[in-house]
């Protein structure tokens, strides 16, 4: 690096109060949570984009909200039914105003809610966009996390 070579850019919004995204950010994750432990395909993908990207845990890329749907009714109706999880936010960041990156990071656990996992089995990055005075999931990563 030359010593006039500019240094690469802080992305963050400082110039709102984002008390009350966060809230909302945290209320679209607490939503994914039931949706995924109670087996409500719709509710699950509730918060999502009509033009939204996800990747799962597989490394399959759906792109599109009924594509997102579909395969929620399929996996909680099959392989998922009797999967139940904990999720908790790690960090939010706002780029813009109205553009977030979240992550979450997510536990295995019986129907209880007792963790099977003392580590995270999975930690997710979201893409959320404040559109229509709400929060969007655009783009969703989950990634498994080593054991």
């Amino acid at each position: 690096m030359t010593a006039n070579a500019t240094q690469p850019p802080v992305i963050e919004d400082t110039t709102t109060d984002h008390e009350r995204d966060v809230a909302a950010i945290e209320q679209v994750i607490a939503d994914v949570e039931t949706a995924f432990n109670t087996n409500d395909p719709d509710l699950l993908t509730a918060h999502f984009a009509q033009n939204a990207s996800v990747v799962n845990a597989a490394g399959i890329l759906m792109s599109g909200r009924d594509a997102l749907l579909e395969a929620n009714r399929k996996g909680l109706a099959g392989f998922l039914r009797d999967e139940h999880a904990r999720y908790e936010v790690g960090d939010i960041v706002f780029l813009r105003p109205d553009i977030a990156i979240a992550h979450k990071n997510a536990w295995a656990t019986k129907a209880d809610g007792e963790l099977i996992d003392v580590a995270p089995a999975m930690i997710a990055l979201y893409v959320l966009v404040k559109e229509q005075g709400r929060w969007w999931i655009v783009a969703r990563q989950n990634t498994l996390t080593p054991s």
